[in-house]
């Protein structure tokens, strides 16, 4: 148990240690390579290399994931070369120190339950895209590390209707069994990241959002089949 703690111990330092880089050198380095410069820092150190199924579309617009982990921003950005514009909840912004990280590069911040958020989450999306950015999302809206995915919220299909965007749902597999604040644990071993085809946001279908959970579900329920190491970590 102690030995557990020290491992989890040791890569919370890294992860900080990652954004104090990403800090320290974002006006130093052209972007978006501070970010990513911080995401590799913080991948080699806690050992954790991933295997990129699927291909990635160069032409998508909005990226949607899963969500478990805290590692998994990090697994995103060294996974793509491009630049993502995260939409998180507007509380992180406010956090001391935590909050440049999410400021600095201009990430999106939500405001849940409120109209007027939404207007501007439109607009601040609107002129992400113009830089040519990609919308990253986690339609959840918070972590679940049962493997079973919440119910996807309707933000990401709102902004992607209205754009006509080209979208990409991404699996990452079991990122929880690897990194966990809520249960302080860390192990570290190959992550499986799964780029399923890409698709345009059609507004007259309102059920492509549910579809697509389906989708990314079946996808990880079908992927974790093949890797015994998480069977008895599957709630």
């Amino acid at each position: 148990m102690i030995f557990a703690r020290i491992k989890w111990l040791y890569a919370v330092i890294v992860i900080f240690s990652g954004m104090t880089l990403m800090i320290t050198t974002f006006y130093l380095l052209p972007k978006p390579y501070a970010v990513k410069f911080s995401a590799w820092f913080i991948r080699l150190l806690v050992f954790i290399p991933v295997d990129v199924k699927g291909t990635p579309d160069p032409e998508a617009q909005m990226f949607l994931i899963n969500h478990q982990s805290d590692i998994d921003i990090g697994v995103m950005e060294t996974i793509t070369n491009r630049d993502l514009a995260w939409v998180a909840k507007k509380e992180l912004f406010d956090v001391p120190f935590f909050g440049l990280v999410v400021r600095l590069p201009k990430d999106i911040a939500l405001e849940r339950e409120s109209k007027t958020s939404l207007v501007k989450l439109i607009k601040e999306c609107k002129d992400r895209l113009d830089h040519g950015r990609v919308i990253t999302i986690f339609p959840e809206g918070t972590r679940t590390e049962t493997g079973t995915m919440r119910p996807f919220k309707a933000g990401a299909k709102m902004v992607a209707d209205k754009f006509n965007l080209k979208v990409q749902p991404i699996v990452l597999i079991a990122t929880a069994q690897h990194f966990s604040n809520k249960r302080k644990i860390f192990r570290s071993g190959t992550i499986t990241a799964i780029y399923l085809d890409s698709f345009t946001a059609d507004k007259s279908n309102p059920e492509w959002l549910n579809e697509t959970q389906l989708k990314m579900q079946q996808a990880y329920d079908n992927q974790i089949v093949s890797l015994p190491q998480y069977h008895s970590t599957r709630a």
